[in-house]
């Protein structure tokens, strides 16, 4: 077991939104966060995002090893960019979530990433959750409350995530610990940039919209919002997650509508399904942190303030790095699994008691 006092983790995550490999170093003991230190970032070719996006929503046993290279070798080269790392935080590329079904799935091999980086790594953060009863996700929530706690924080705040599905962190500062009953609250709210960046791909060939400006340039249409806030999803008491393309329909919704019109609409459709889900928090929070791409998309965040009852700001007003605070989520989780202390509880994934998750494996 690691020892007690702040040690230098290295966190990685590539997310759905298969942009590229994020990493980030991070001073801590697992509970508090002492330092953060330096970062880079590994974006996916054009090739290779192919490569990973026709490998989504496959499982253990498909024919995986052209995406495995390309998750391997990735993350391979931007964590070896890095020394002083006492242990690595690996993810993996998630290609399929069903945590009530087949399970969760992230791929790559922690193990081979140990041997080449000569440094134990630590991975396969979700499968104990998911076979526990969880959801699996979203895991980020111990770290917002270390977060929360880091800026002084004494009111409840919300973490907003807006990665290629969106999720939300209510933290109660004033709880001891991130699994005492009360001091958290998280799920997935709906899709985010995913359906976005799929309806760029599809009719422009680019991979997103950047700074949202086709979104810009169009209209909400009103119907299709209206039939995409009928999902039942947003009546399903939290915690909940989603995969990435349980709402792959959005496209359907908007395949009528022009470019700009298209763009405006699904943007709406991912503040509201953030909206609906405001309404599941315990209690108003004081302000709505915003981490994730989708804070770089102005027409998103001008569509959250307008339909929330409280500051919605980028996470860099409080001195946080809203690029790499998922990597750095990850350094400080590999810590607690290293220390033997719980990474999800009830109140994050629904488990059904606070639990440790993370396989560590160690370079002969």
């Amino acid at each position: 077991m690691l020892r007690a006092e702040p040690v230098w983790a290295l966190g990685a995550m590539s997310g759905t939104s298969l942009d590229g490999v994020d990493a980030a170093m991070l001073l801590t003991d697992g509970e508090r966060l002492v330092d953060f230190g330096v970062s880079d970032y590994r974006p996916y070719t054009a090739a290779e995002q192919a490569v990973l996006r026709a490998a989504l929503g496959k499982w253990p046993g498909d024919d995986l090893d052209a995406a495995l290279d390309v998750v391997q070798r990735a993350h391979a080269e931007v964590l070896g960019r890095f020394d002083g790392a006492d242990l690595v935080g690996f993810h993996g590329q998630t290609l399929a979530h069903d945590p009530k079904g087949r399970g969760t799935h992230q791929l790559g091999d922690g193990a081979a990433l140990a041997q080449a980086l000569g440094v134990p790594v630590v991975w396969d953060f979700r499968t104990n959750d998911v076979t526990l009863g969880g959801e699996g996700a979203p895991l980020a929530p111990f770290f917002h409350f270390a977060c929360a706690r880091w800026i002084g924080a004494t009111d409840p705040v919300a973490f907003l995530n807006l990665g290629g599905v969106g999720n939300l962190t209510w933290v109660d500062p004033q709880r001891a610990r991130p699994e005492e009953e009360g001091a958290l609250l998280a799920f997935d709210t709906g899709p985010a940039n995913a359906p976005i960046n799929d309806l760029m791909m599809q009719r422009f060939g680019e991979a997103m919209d950047e700074g949202g400006r086709l979104a810009a340039q169009g209209d909400v249409v009103d119907g299709a919002l209206e039939l995409f806030l009928e999902d039942g999803y947003f009546l399903k008491v939290p915690p909940k997650s989603l995969d990435r393309d349980d709402f792959s329909l959005m496209l359907d919704l908007v395949r009528e509508l022009d470019d700009a019109d298209a763009a405006a609409t699904m943007t709406a459709m991912a503040a509201a399904a953030v909206m609906q889900g405001m309404a599941f928090c315990p209690r108003p929070p004081v302000r709505v942190l915003v981490t994730g791409g989708g804070r770089h998309n102005p027409v998103m965040m001008a569509m959250l303030q307008a339909g929330l009852d409280c500051p919605v700001q980028p996470v860099e007003t409080v001195g946080l790095n809203g690029d790499m605070l998922e990597a750095q989520a990850f350094a400080f989780l590999a810590v607690r699994v290293a220390r033997g202390l719980p990474t999800s509880c009830p109140g994050t994934t629904g488990v059904r008691a606070a639990v440790g998750g993370g396989e560590i494996s160690r370079p002969e």
